[in-house]
């Protein structure tokens, strides 16, 4: 991976792939925070537009309480630790909680047809309430369905794209 200070210099993108239960902030604006195969998780970008920091969390489930160890370990793996853990990394980089724009992906309801598990509308549900609770509103959204989504975030604008299976080219979720 080239150093950030060569790809500020060469104006090149570098592209950072966030995993599964993962998370990545940065105020570099040569990333492009991506994330792919959201299908029951959710995918959610922050972007604080004055300061340029930006994040990008994949969400697995939507409470830690089923495995509180592993919610330690890996809290990007829950909406409950997953949120939280982004919004302080990106605090760090001097994010403001009032500027940050959200958007949310992914939530498909994918291998369950009975909806008697259906994870993506929970984990939806567990990361909306958090929101409201906080006084957070999602800017953009592309959620439910049966499709599998890839989320990419760019640092230098903000802008928020989605690329969706069986769909020819990304789409424009969110610009400023």
């Amino acid at each position: 991976m080239p150093s950030p200070n060569l790809a500020a210099l060469s104006g090149f993108e570098q592209r950072v792939v966030v995993g599964v239960g993962d998370f990545a902030v940065s105020n570099n604006p040569n990333v492009i925070l991506t994330t792919y195969s959201l299908g029951s998780c959710i995918g959610v970008t922050i972007y604080d537009p004055d300061s340029r920091v930006g994040g990008l969390l994949h969400i697995m489930l939507p409470e830690s309480s089923i495995n509180p160890t592993r919610s330690v370990q890996q809290p990007a793996l829950f909406v409950d630790t997953g949120i939280p853990a982004l919004f302080r990394a990106a605090y760090e980089l001097k994010a403001d909680k009032h500027r940050v724009q959200i958007c949310v992906a992914g939530g498909a309801q994918v291998l369950d047809t009975t909806d008697i598990f259906n994870i993506g509308k929970r984990n939806y549900e567990s990361l909306a309430a958090i929101f409201r609770r906080h006084g957070l509103r999602i800017q953009a959204e592309q959620v439910g369905g049966i499709v599998s989504r890839t989320m990419l975030l760019n640092l230098g604008t903000g802008e928020v794209r989605l690329k969706v299976s069986g769909e020819p080219e990304e789409v424009i979720l969110f610009k400023n």
